[in-house]
């Protein structure tokens, strides 16, 4: 087995001035960094009193699914010569909250929408999005089903 070692570095910016003394003296702001790369601004969900204007780590979590899911799904069309020519997905994810305040993702659900070159190519292309979900390090990592609902076109 190959060992990948991440690092990433979150820094809390929400201190107000009087830190954690309540649940509303503070924000839920902070930065999330990696060396080298731009700066991502996070918080938490609105519903948990965070900045709707920067990400939370639902949105995070939901585009880490899609993102590993469309790199594996891309790197097999192109090892199978299927030649894609565009990629979308608006992913969407089920969060349930507990009686105790905690909570857990459900269900996530990709909706990726491929272009193709040529006709003949959509059977395969359909096809290899369960081995990509085979593959994708991120949903071999999460504790819920990620469901796939693919539509597959033809280049115009």
């Amino acid at each position: 087995m190959k060992a990948h070692y991440y690092n990433t570095i979150i820094n809390w910016t929400g201190n107000k001035g009087k830190g954690t003394e309540t649940y509303k003296a503070y924000t839920r702001d902070h930065t999330i960094e990696v060396k080298g790369k731009p700066t991502i601004e996070g918080s938490s969900d609105p519903a948990f009193l965070g900045d709707a204007t920067r990400y939370n780590p639902e949105e995070l979590l939901l585009a880490s699914l899609s993102s590993c899911h469309m790199l594996w799904y891309l790197h097999l069309c192109a090892e199978a010569g299927i030649i894609v020519t565009a990629y979308t997905d608006n992913a969407q994810g089920t969060m349930t909250e507990t009686p105790d305040g905690s909570g857990h993702f459900t269900s996530v659900t990709l909706n990726p929408v491929v272009t193709v070159k040529e006709t003949p190519m959509i059977e395969k292309a359909n096809e290899l999005h369960h081995k990509a979900n085979k593959m994708c390090f991120i949903a071999n990592s999460c504790n819920f089903p990620v469901y796939h609902k693919p539509l597959c076109k033809k280049d115009i």
